[in-house]
């Protein structure tokens, strides 16, 4: 019984140390200004959102929406202002105050522009604490008119969609724990 409890100690001390980033992929995706899709639902994701990276191609714009306007926004449903993070984009939609942060480079809406680079966190999300948030990804620029379209990637940093055996093997191992009496 105790080799059996140490396994699932283990386990579970593999699974939680485990980081993995999670990436998006994008081929022509359209937003017009302030449409956003949900692109993790909320608890979806497990570990601390320490950072954002994006290499991106804005393929097509309308009315001045610049390639790093893609953000990335951290909200809960439905999606309102005053989420907990943006990251991208040039109007602000009033995060938590110190939690806007804008890409490296990108500002420009001529169609071919990129915008390539990684943004660290000062305060990182942890998500098990926060199981209300969604993770949005849409256009950040919000005037009347505005679209932009877009190829590439965005990658989330150190958070991860759990793998169901990860989450049964925590099971099993709480399981193998308890003992009659």
């Amino acid at each position: 019984m105790k080799s059996v409890l140490a396994a699932g100690v283990l386990a579970a001390a593999v699974v939680s140390a485990a980081s993995a980033d999670v990436t998006y992929t994008l081929t022509n995706q359209t937003y017009t200004g302030f449409n956003f899709s949900e692109a993790a639902a909320a608890g979806s994701l497990t570990g601390v959102l320490t950072g954002a990276s994006i290499d991106i191609t804005l393929n097509a714009s309308v009315s001045f929406t610049y390639a790093d306007d893609l953000c990335v926004y951290v909200a809960g449903t439905p999606l309102a202002l005053g989420g907990m993070l943006q990251c991208g984009g040039f109007s602000n939609l009033n995060a938590t105050p110190g939690n806007r942060y804008f890409w490296p480079d990108g500002g420009s809406s001529a169609p071919g522009t990129t915008s390539f680079g990684t943004v660290n966190f000062t305060t990182g999300i942890d998500m098990a604490a926060n199981p209300t948030m969604s993770v949005w990804i849409g256009n950040g620029y919000g005037a009347a008119g505005t679209s932009g379209t877009w190829t590439g990637t965005i990658t989330l940093h150190g958070v991860e969609v759990p793998a169901p055996g990860a989450i049964a093997l925590l099971g099993l191992a709480g399981l193998a724990g308890r003992r009659r009496r």
